[in-house]
């Protein structure tokens, strides 16, 4: 089964488009680890000998650590060599957790998605799993040590013997009542995660433990309902499980919530193989499954998972695209070769050759500290390498411009000025705000309201003793605004509320989120939510800022439309809904144009080619389009409109750096410092700040 996980995976990472769901072959590992892990830890108790920490977990160490570095300084190194500057900080920080085991939550809070690939994937994304499994290795047999302790001091009050003698039988109603309850819960949580935060249950432990579990589970139950399986009976069930997983990687895609209700078919697909596949009598199956193919592609899949992930990702990065056909073929022969190497070189001496001998029991245990340093160590390296390149270095000032006029005379001028330095290509100003390295992190802070979750809460900002209030309403574009609002807020005693949900269009339509092809009914719920909150905060001012859907809208029959003369009415039509809900709740309604979008992270292509010139961008149609959309349904409502256009390009170009500050965290959101400078203009333009 670990040869048919890592195919899954694998082709669906190619990009193979009849098989969109083989990342289903992570939940195949997930329950094939829990099966042969606690089948080990269940035949030492039954042997007597019970379940030695530092006997497991040093078997652990020299499976899993050895690869797992190779791979991780690999990729890192790599990395740094081919990425650009901003990418290769990010993955020095992605190699910190990875090495940490606990990379899944950093990729959790950061709402990314492993379901294909992506030219702004991290190349160690695919250590989430490792991470879950460490995890796992590390409580499981501390939870069964609980279970054993509980059942000997009930055996201790009832007066019996305690302990476990060689041939006793296990204790497995005790375990069995212990792993149902404890994959129930997880399972439970899956479903409800999935449903309200979907990046997040992706990634979490407690989302997937419910598939270690149900390994569990399987080993526990074989030697008793696989004893009476006849060839025939067990050829039926592997087929069945084998079919499940087919299935799931057939109908599954990215749009498919999960792991949630859907995680089930494959995992319980996988435990049905486990148990044919555990009796005496052989299933047709084994055929399938048991050719010296599928067991070499067995023997190998931890090598084949970490290398491939990297293998496709790190040139994809490096061109700036998609990778052809021959070019994705060229990445997975090199996945294999450096898979067969790994296997032989650094896996086999660690697992069963004279390392492995060395590193018997305790003396095993000396890999987590070593792998830790090397990973620490070289990341330590190559973050202060990031360091010096982002360094500031040179005395080239800052662009300056007439700082006479009003504020936003003074802003228009600016970015005037900078297009000009940029145009005649004017040194990269040396002292930079922020600094470049530091743009992942430049987002506005909404507190404890971030409503990307569950959240229903409100949380107000501002003067708590204003006598004017506003309502910030829209998607990651409106939340770039902040900072702005907050000094608005400030220097002219206004209440505030941020109603801002990511990928969460403003207008009442609905649409996709990223990565997916269903309707995003959390958005659609959120619009009612904030229209409800809205009325009853009756401010005296809405301000409406929001980006086009960026995954298409659905029309009333169910079907995603992603062109833009498709998307245009249904936008339009969207945002008259919008302000024609407003208009009977709020005082009066301002929309903010859409700011410009660049093809590419202004920063990023600072950090590659240091030039003004050839980071200006020119802002891109699609967007601009939709914008124009969206100017039109505010006007025919009679809803002002504030353009910050002006306020970020001159004459159709957009310089990636204004006076020194840079403008854009990424290709379409304002830094917060950017924003914040921006506050005497639009506060002027709202009507809420005196110019």
């Amino acid at each position: 089964m670990r040869a048919v996980a890592v195919l899954a995976v694998v082709v669906a990472h190619a990009g193979v488009p009849f098989l969109p769901g083989g990342f289903v072959g992570v939940d195949v590992f997930f329950v094939v680890s829990g099966y042969l892990i606690s089948g080990l830890l269940y035949r030492d108790l039954a042997a007597g000998r019970g379940v030695s920490l530092t006997r497991f977990w040093a078997r652990r160490a020299r499976r899993i650590l050895p690869a797992a570095t190779v791979v991780l300084l690999t990729t890192l190194l790599a990395g740094l060599a081919v990425l650009p500057l901003l990418d290769g900080r990010s993955l020095v920080e992605d190699a910190l957790w990875a090495g940490l085991f606990v990379v899944n939550l950093h990729f959790a809070r950061q709402d990314d998605y492993f379901f294909s690939r992506d030219v702004d994937a991290s190349p160690l994304q695919h250590y989430w799993s490792l991470a879950v499994e460490e995890q796992f290795y590390v409580v499981w047999p501390l939870l069964l040590l609980g279970c054993l302790a509980l059942v000997r001091a009930a055996r201790s009050m009832r007066g019996s013997a305690g302990g476990l003698r060689p041939g006793r039988p296990l204790p497995r109603g005790a375990i069995a009542a212990m792993l149902v309850v404890l994959t129930a819960g997880s399972f439970a949580w899956s479903v409800l995660q999935t449903s309200g935060d979907a990046p997040a249950a992706y990634f979490s432990t407690l989302t997937r433990a419910w598939e270690l579990g149900v390994g569990a589970l399987a080993a526990l139950v074989t030697a008793r309902t696989t004893r009476h399986l006849t060839r025939t009976s067990a050829s039926l069930l592997a087929g069945a499980g084998l079919l499940a997983g087919l299935l799931a990687v057939v109908l599954f895609s990215p749009g498919t919530p999960f792991p949630g209700y859907a995680a089930a078919l494959p995992v319980l697909g996988t435990a049905a193989v486990l148990l044919a596949g555990a009796g005496r009598a052989r299933p047709v199956t084994d055929l399938l499954l048991g050719n010296p193919f599928m067991r070499t592609v067995g023997d190998w899949s931890y090598s084949l998972y970490l290398w491939h992930w990297p293998a496709l990702v790190l040139p994809e990065q490096a061109l700036g695209r998609t990778l052809a056909p021959a070019e994705t073929a060229g990445a997975l022969v090199a996945t294999v070769l450096l898979s067969a190497a790994t296997f032989h070189l650094v896996e086999t001496p660690f697992r069963t050759g004279r390392t492995a001998v060395r590193l018997q029991v305790r003396r095993g245990l000396i890999l987590y500290p070593v792998s830790l340093v090397l990973v620490l160590g070289s990341s330590a390296g190559a973050w202060a390498w990031t360091e010096s390149r982002f360094g500031e270095s040179g005395d080239n000032p800052a662009i300056t411009a007439d700082p006479s006029g009003t504020s936003t005379e003074q802003v228009e001028a600016l970015v005037q000025a900078s297009v000009e330095a940029a145009r005649d290509d004017v040194e990269v100003p040396s002292d930079l705000t922020p600094d470049l390295y530091a743009l992942p992190e430049s987002i506005a802070d909404v507190g404890l309201c971030d409503y990307r979750t569950d959240v229903r809460d409100l949380c107000q900002r501002g003067d708590p003793t204003g006598d004017r209030s506003m309502v910030l309403v829209g998607d990651s574009h409106a939340r770039a605004w902040i900072p702005a609002f907050d000094r608005i807020a400030q220097a002219a005693g206004w209440r505030m509320h941020y109603l801002v949900k990511s990928q969460c269009t403003a207008a009442h339509v609905v649409v996709a989120p990223i990565e997916e092809d269903t309707p995003f009914d959390e958005c659609t719920d959120f619009h009612e939510w904030t229209q409800e909150q809205v009325g009853n905060l009756d401010p005296d001012l809405v301000v409406v800022a929001s980006s086009p859907p960026v995954n298409g809208v659905f029309d009333e029959s169910g079907t995603r439309l992603s062109e833009v003369d498709d998307i245009a009415p249904l936008l339009d039509a969207g945002y008259e809904d919008l302000f024609a809900d407003l208009a009977g709740t709020a005082e009066r309604t301002v929309l903010i144009r859409d700011v410009p979008k660049a093809a590419e992270a202004p920063g990023t292509c600072l950090s590659v080619e240091n030039s003004l010139k050839r980071c200006t961008f020119e802002p891109q149609e699609r967007s601009a389009y939709l914008a124009d959309v969206s100017v039109e349904a505010a006007e025919d409502a009679d809803v002002e409109v504030v353009d910050p256009t002006s306020w970020l390009c001159f004459e159709g170009d957009c310089p990636a750096v204004i006076g020194g500050t840079l403008s854009y965290r990424d290709s379409d959101h304002l830094t917060t410092e950017y924003s914040a400078s921006l506050a005497e203009a639009l506060g002027s333009a709202l009507g809420m700040l005196e110019d």
